[in-house]
This record gives structure tokens, sequence and C-alpha cells, in this order.
């Protein structure tokens, strides 16, 4: 059964780890997902963008698709099913279909506006058991048609968002989507100091893992950050993997044209990803 994020991010706060969410993109990247955290006793959060949210078939049809596995395949850890960088009109559609968490992505907004929309989004989430994070600042680069300068967020403007009574709060400290440039300037501490500092014991989220030095996710996870979302990282592995199978010619062995061949090395590819993203922000064994 699906669960809200909030418990599992506060335990994760509190024992000083951080729960990784992992964007889904099909049934594949689902599955391969669920299986390494029941097989490493760890509890995920689930990610859909409202672009995956669109091309997987609704949102409808991956609370369905989330819901049959979690029976088939009898996963057991807590699992967080969360609409990732969401806008007003999609927080509504994802708790309407069934989604345990959403993200209101009120960045782009003034601040005033971001409060407003945050505080209605965060009653009507609470009154339905689903668990909110909001987000100030903002990530840098693109994805999914999300795009983001990377301003530092002000830690007093966090403040006001988390006083809203959100579960978890995004916060803008140099990080962005996609893959690192050469010249990054790396993660402000100070900004997440700041942050947490006014916030208390508020869960923290780590946006764009991708390419982060594991000294740094250390260090940020010390430092409040109890959610870090990886989507790019599966991306290049199953796209790396997937691509030397069919370079190499294996896809010409016996039935080619069989997509469950063709896939599986991908799907194998994303799981080592989660085990490896698992043990590094220590969420093994948590569930």
């Amino acid at each position: 059964m699906l669960v809200s994020a909030t418990e599992m991010l506060k335990k994760a706060k509190a024992g000083h780890y951080a729960v990784g969410q992992f964007n889904i993109n099909n049934l594949e990247w689902t599955k391969a997902i669920l299986l390494t955290a029941q097989e490493n006793h760890s509890p995920v959060i689930l990610g859909v963008s409202e672009g995956a949210g669109k091309y997987m078939g609704g949102y409808k049809a991956i609370v369905g698709m989330v819901n049959g596995m979690l029976e088939e395949l009898k996963i057991t850890v807590p699992v967080a099913l969360h609409l990732d960088h969401g806008s007003y009109e999609h927080c509504y559609k994802c708790m309407d279909a069934g989604f345990s968490s959403v993200m209101f992505d009120g960045s782009h907004y003034p601040i005033e506006e971001n409060v407003a929309k945050t505080k209605e989004l965060v009653g009507e989430a609470h009154k339905r058991g689903v668990s909110i994070e909001a987000e100030v600042g903002s990530i840098g680069g693109e994805e999914d048609g999300v795009i983001g300068m990377g301003e530092c967020a002000d830690p007093k403007e966090c403040k006001a968002i988390a006083d809203l009574g959100v579960d978890f709060l995004a916060a803008g400290i140099g990080n962005i989507h996609g893959k690192y440039p050469e010249n990054w300037q790396g993660l402000s501490f100070e900004t997440l100091d700041g942050i947490q500092q006014l916030t208390g014991e508020l869960p923290l989220v780590l946006h764009g893992g991708t390419g982060i030095p594991a000294d740094m996710i250390k260090k940020a996870i010390t430092l409040g950050v109890a959610k870090i979302n990886v989507n790019t990282e599966c991306q290049l592995a199953f796209a790396e993997a997937t691509r030397k199978y069919v370079e190499e010619g294996k896809d010409q062995q016996g039935k080619g044209y069989d997509p469950r061949k063709l896939l599986a090395p991908g799907f194998e590819a994303i799981k080592a990803t989660v085990k490896e993203k698992m043990e590094l922000f220590g969420s093994v064994d948590k569930a």
C-alpha cells in the first residue's frame, strides 16, 4: 500500500540518512526501483514528472500500475508515489488520482503568491493524508520542461514556507538538474545551514542528485537533507546498457525483436544505480 512520505522522511532526518526519490518513466523503471528497494530493505519514493505522467497514459494509469506491482511483487517496504515539480492544477489531479505525495513548485512565483498557493495545497493535501513538498529558490538547468536559473534560496523565505506546515522543503543551494558542468561551483552549504537553522526539524530535499560528489551528498545529509532526487543517472545507465547491447549485436541473437530481452540490460543497469545510491544515502535496512 502506498504511504505518504512524511514519516519516512522524519525518520531519515532523525537518523541522519536520506531516502532516494527515483523518477519513473515506464514499467521497467518502476519494477526495477521497487525490487531494488525491497531487496535492500529501503524506503523509497517514486517520482513522476508531469511529462512522464502524460507519457505513461495519465496519473490514474500510473497509480494502478504501481499499486498492482506492490501487491504482485509483494513489496513490503514503505513506498510513496510523488508528483515531481508539480503545478497547482496537477497537484489536485494527482491527489484525485491516488498519489500519496505531491510537490508544488511555486518557486517561479513571487514569494507572496508561492506562500498563498502552498498554504491552500497544504490544507487540501493533509485533509487527504497526502504529504506535500514545496520549493524556494530554483533548481538550475532543465528537467521535463521545468527550467530554473539556479538561484540560491533565501532562508527567511524558506521559513515562511516551512511555517505553512509543508512536510518537506526543496531549496535551491546551487544544485541543478541534468549533468553538472565542469565549471560548477558546488553546493552552497552556508545557504543549506542557514535554512536548517530557521526551519528546525523539517526534512530538506536535494534535487539534482546526479553527479554530486559523494562527500557533498554526505555533508548535505548532516545539514538536514533527508530526500535526494535522482533521475538523470538512471537514464544515463539505462541508455548506455541498451546501446551496448544493440551495438554488440546481441539483439540479433535469437529473438532480437523481443522487447523483454532488449530492455533487460537497461533494467539491470537501473537496479545497480539505485542500489548504489541507496548505499550512499544510508537508507539500506532502514525500512
